[in-house]
């Protein structure tokens, strides 16, 4: 996770809204390696899917070879929202783990959960909370800091 937040400290420095994903798969050996990260490029590409977890989850294919993420866990900085959650039962990810819930859209247990959905045809583990509190300033100090940005600069 501390990989993850440093990846949301670069996007936030950006312009981005400082969110950071890292995906750790096992190897033949059982040994847990970096195999992707990703960070939010919606503002930089004008891409509305340009969420930490989808280039993360691209990124990781793209270095597999396949699309096809079981044996892999994607850390990220803030709750997933639906169309990330969506995006990881389509690639198999066995795991989650996030900072900071989303009350605004987060979709691994805040506003809804479609990693445990039953009628998908896939579910992974979450777990929630590991860094929250290092997540959740990362994110507060960006929106304040944008809010007053925004104050001192009047349309």
């Amino acid at each position: 996770m501390q990989r993850a937040l440093s990846i949301a400290q670069q996007a936030g420095e950006a312009g981005e809204v400082p969110v950071g994903a890292v995906i750790v798969c096992r190897d033949e050996a059982g040994l847990e390696r970096e195999l992707a990260m990703g960070d939010n490029t919606r503002e930089r590409l004008s891409d509305p899917c340009g969420h930490a977890e989808v280039n993360a989850l691209r990124a990781a294919a793209a270095a597999r070879g396949h699309w096809r993420l079981d044996g892999c866990t994607l850390y990220v900085t803030l709750e997933p929202c639906a169309m990330c959650a969506g995006a990881m039962v389509l690639a198999r990810v066995d795991r989650v783990v996030f900072a900071a819930a989303d009350p605004k859209g987060g979709f691994c247990g805040t506003l809804g959960d479609l990693s445990a959905w039953p009628g998908l045809n896939h579910r992974f583990a979450v777990t929630s909370g590991v860094c929250r509190d290092e997540a959740s300033a990362q994110l507060k100090s960006f929106f304040a800091n944008l809010r007053r940005a925004r104050r001192a600069s009047p349309p």
